[in-house]
């Protein structure tokens, strides 16, 4: 079965939060393209999750720390990132060459073009926007070790080009940055750009993945009410008290 090579990486009671997900044979990276910096990762009754910025582009970043070639499967509110199928781990996915990195910037529109991922409302996300609003929220990654073969060729990488435009506002975002209302965030389906691809061939090892990664994204104002993040310390800690004592401090 053919899947898409992977292309060369853009850079880039609380426990305190990591940058990124490693686990033993892959890892995952959220980075957001409007700051330039990869989103830390806060976990909370077992689950991780990141903070979104409503307007701000993103990307994944999927890393192979092993010596074989790995098949990464990647989903976003549930949806396949190559294909716009409802996401299943026995779909098409990135190939990536051992101890390398790949970068999903996007939905994949064809082996030349993809559409930037951006934080949006729920409504206005591309998985409610074609009928399946119920998994939005969540960002997936099922990685496959390949089965034994010899005289595998990787072929050529893209390089760093797209880094250069990784601080761009999205015309299709815009209107995001207005709203502050704390509707739960989704991703959007934003503007085109040019990321080439191609296939190769990938046979796994099993029809089970080998790994599964899985990262919950929301505002802050949303993650923070339900506890994955800590209140404003500020206010949150304590009541106003309308007889605090003591006497008229200088201003």
């Amino acid at each position: 079965m053919k899947y898409i090579l992977g292309l060369a990486v853009l850079w880039g009671g609380f426990v305190a939060p990591a940058a990124g997900w490693n686990a033993p044979l892959g890892g995952i990276e959220v980075y957001d393209r409007a700051t330039g910096q990869v989103l830390p990762v806060h976990q909370h009754d077992g689950r991780r999750y990141v903070v979104g910025e409503p307007g701000h582009e993103y990307q994944l970043v999927l890393r192979n720390h092993g010596d074989g070639r790995l098949l990464a499967v990647a989903s976003v509110d549930g949806v396949n990132v190559i294909t716009g199928q409802t996401a299943s781990t026995g779909q098409a996915g990135y190939v990536l060459a051992p101890y390398d990195s790949t970068t999903v910037a996007g939905w994949r529109k064809s082996l030349e073009e993809t559409a930037a991922f951006y934080f949006t409302a729920h409504r206005n996300s591309y998985a409610a926007r074609t009928g399946r609003p119920l998994d939005v929220g969540v960002i997936g990654v099922a990685l496959f070790r390949e089965k034994t073969r010899c005289c595998d060729w990787f072929g050529n990488r893209e390089d760093d080009a797209m880094r250069d435009r990784a601080a761009e506002a999205p015309q299709a975002a815009a209107p995001e940055l207005q709203s502050r209302r704390q509707e739960k965030l989704g991703t959007g389906h934003g503007r085109r750009e040019h990321s080439a691809a191609r296939h190769t061939e990938f046979e796994r090892a099993s029809d089970t993945p080998d790994e599964v990664l899985t990262i919950y994204y929301d505002s802050r104002a949303n993650l923070a009410a339900q506890g994955v993040l800590p209140r404003d310390r500020q206010y949150a800690q304590r009541r106003p008290r309308a007889f605090p004592g003591g006497f008229v401090p200088d201003p």
